[in-house]
Order: C-alpha cells, then sequence, then structure tokens
C-alpha cells in the first residue's frame, strides 16, 4: 500500500478527475492525500473521507507587485509541502494543473519524489508548461493537445478525462425514448462556475422554437445564484416548464434523462457528454485561456456528436435554429447520441491510477 498526493484546486475542471483518481486509488488500496486551496474546499460531495491539506497558492497576474505576491505565496506554499512531505512519505504526486498545484509540484521535484501531471483540456495549461520539462509523465484526455513542450512530447500519455462513477454507468443505458409528441428533456449546464450567456440567451431561444415543440420542453437549467431568478421568470412567462438551481447534486442522473445538453465545452462536462452518449450544443467560454474550451470541443464535434456555436454567435436566433434541426429529427439526436458515445474514454481514471503507480515504481 502505497500514498499518493493528489495536488488540484480552484475549479471542477481540476478537482473532479482528482476525486475520480482518488476514489480508484483507494479502491486498490492505497492510501491518498489531497493538497488544495481554500476554493477547492469548496466543492461539496468531494474528497469525503480523504485526508485534505489546504496550501496558499499565489495567481500570477496583476502586474509586477501581483507578481511578487504571487511569488511570495508559491515559495510558502513550496515550504509548507516540503514539510508535509517530510511526514507522509508519499510514493509519487500529481498534479491536476492551476496554480494550486504548483506548490506541491516544485516541493516534490526538491525533494526527488516522482510526480507525474494531468492535462483536462486539449490545450496544456499554464502550470502543466511549466512543469512539463521536469515531471516523469503528462498524461492527457485528448489526441491532440495543443502546446506541448517539445522536450515534454516523449512523456504524454493519453488517458482521457476521468469521470464520476455514476456517469460512467450511463453508458450502460440507452439514449431515452423520444417520441414525436413525447417530452423534450434540455439540461443546461454552465459548469461549477454557471455562465451568464446562456441565461440570457437559452431561454429566449427556446421561446422562439414552434408552439408544436416548445410545449414539448422540459428544462433543467443551472444558473448563476444573481441570475436564477430572473431566468425563472423568463421561463415562466415563455410557459416553458423549467427547473433552475444554483448547483445540481443528482447532474449524472440529469444527464441520463437528457435528450440534449446546452453547456459550455469545460473538460469535465465534455468528458460527461462522451462518456454518457448524450448530444449537446456547445458554446465555448471566449475568454477560456487559450481558447482551450473551442479545442475541447473538436473533438466531439468532428465525430457528430455535438455542434458548437462560438460565444460571439450564440444568439437566440441562432440557438433555436440549431434546436429545430436536432429536436425536430429523433433519429439525428439518437445517431448524435452514439457518435458522442464513440469519443468517450470508459478506461481514463483506471488508466491514470495505473500511470501514478508506474512512475512511483
Amino acid at each position: 500500500m502505497s500514498l499518493f498526493v493528489l495536488a488540484a484546486g480552484g475549479t471542477g475542471g481540476h478537482m473532479v478527475p482528482a476525486h475520480a483518481l482518488a476514489e480508484e486509488l483507494m479502491r486498490r488500496g492505497h492510501r491518498v492525500a489531497l493538497v488544495t486551496d481554500e476554493r477547492g474546499m469548496r466543492f461539496p460531495g468531494l474528497f469525503e473521507g480523504v485526508e485534505t491539506h489546504v496550501l496558499p497558492a499565489g495567481r500570477v497576474g496583476g502586474g509586477p507587485l501581483g507578481w511578487l505576491r504571487a511569488a511570495r505565496s508559491i515559495r510558502a506554499g513550496r515550504k509548507l509541502a516540503l514539510d508535509l512531505f517530510r511526514n507522509l512519505e508519499p510514493a509519487a504526486v500529481m498534479g491536476f494543473g492551476g496554480y494550486p498545484a504548483l506548490p506541491s509540484l516544485l516541493a516534490a521535484f526538491k525533494a526527488k519524489i516522482p510526480t507525474a501531471v494531468h492535462e483536462q483540456n486539449a490545450v496544456l495549461g499554464r502550470v502543466n508548461r511549466m512543469v512539463a520539462g521536469r515531471v516523469n509523465a503528462v498524461a492527457t484526455a485528448y489526441p491532440d493537445v495543443q502546446r506541448v513542450p517539445a522536450r515534454a512530447a516523449a512523456k504524454v500519455r493519453l488517458v482521457g478525462n476521468p469521470v464520476r462513477q455514476e456517469v460512467l454507468a450511463l453508458r450502460d443505458k440507452p439514449y431515452p425514448p423520444l417520441d414525436s409528441d413525447g417530452v423534450f428533456r434540455v439540461l443546461v449546464t454552465g459548469g461549477s462556475q454557471g455562465a451568464k450567456i446562456l441565461s440570457d440567451v437559452v431561454p429566449e431561444g427556446l421561446g422562439m422554437l414552434p408552439p408544436i415543440f416548445r410545449t414539448r420542453l422540459q428544462v433543467t437549467h443551472q444558473a448563476r445564484a444573481e441570475d436564477i431568478e430572473r431566468v425563472r421568470t423568463r421561463y415562466a412567462k415563455l410557459g416553458i416548464p423549467a427547473e433552475l438551481a444554483t448547483y445540481l447534486p443528482d447532474l449524472p442522473e440529469r444527464l441520463g434523462l437528457s435528450h440534449l445538453v446546452i453547456a459550455r465545452s469545460g473538460a469535465s462536462t465534455v468528458a460527461e457528454l462522451a462518456a454518457a452518449g448524450r448530444p449537446a450544443i456547445l458554446v465555448p467560454f471566449a475568454a477560456a485561456t487559450d481558447d482551450h474550451q473551442t479545442y475541447n470541443a473538436k473533438e466531439l464535434v468532428a465525430a457528430g456528436g455535438a455542434r458548437a456555436i462560438p460565444q460571439a454567435q450564440f444568439t437566440a436566433v441562432e440557438l433555436a435554429k440549431q434546436m429545430q434541426k436536432l429536436g425536430l429529427e429523433p433519429d439525428a439526436l439518437a445517431n448524435a447520441a452514439r457518435r458522442a458515445r464513440g469519443c468517450g474514454r470508459p478506461d481514463a481514471v483506471r488508466d491514470l491510477a495505473d500511470l501514478i503507480e508506474e512512475i512511483e515504481g
């Protein structure tokens, strides 16, 4: 039995795959410790029963003063991580990108502990680019990942993006039947941070659908707290049954019941769509670093499992047009579901656990 340290924080895109790996390692009899930041502690239902340590992790930005503050914070986090590792004696450390992972990786380099990073997006993130040349392995979620340094190319291992077991279980369930006059279930989600543009555009777009289609809709919409009442009121005025929530603890169940998903193309969202085999209309976040959400969507779109609408073109009219193309042809949706499923990598968590065990050796 070994102890592995997983370093992740910030967003759900980092925390969810780390959580999946923790569960797999513990299932294999290993011990796991999580090193995260304050934001990483805010995700309910993740890492229950896992030893957790919160370390400072500065985010680089804000000009010279911001850089100086970040450097001090990262240096303090590295020192604390070194002290922690002396007590834990981890067999290996795996980072999941983002600045919260950096102090732990730097400490592992200093202590000569084997290391790996996992990149959830189709563009290697800044921190992972910084450390790629020094880690033992770079695990990727897509066959084509942008901005991998040449010195790290030989270390790349395609494993996919781990998803929750509840989502993987959907692969064994058929796409929900969709009759020409039956209920049409739509799931709208902006990821862990929510998405204002989905709250602004989706109700209006659905409201433009022909009455024969609109009356069949049943919407589940995850919205930000500051938007939720406004969006609820708008759906009610349009006569569209909609359930609104800021957080969906039963998201896998909702995903399984959905005929179509309207979402951002964050790493976890795309991985779950592919794992479950659910068609989607994706709206990449325009301000994402290195435009990585656009790259995340490419594989699913190329396979025919999703349609992507750039944020600048995401209007109510365009959404209504795309919805009619998909929703009025049940066979088209079922076919898109099959194609999305074909992009899934259901063994991602197994392969990632194999990798960290391998670098330990």
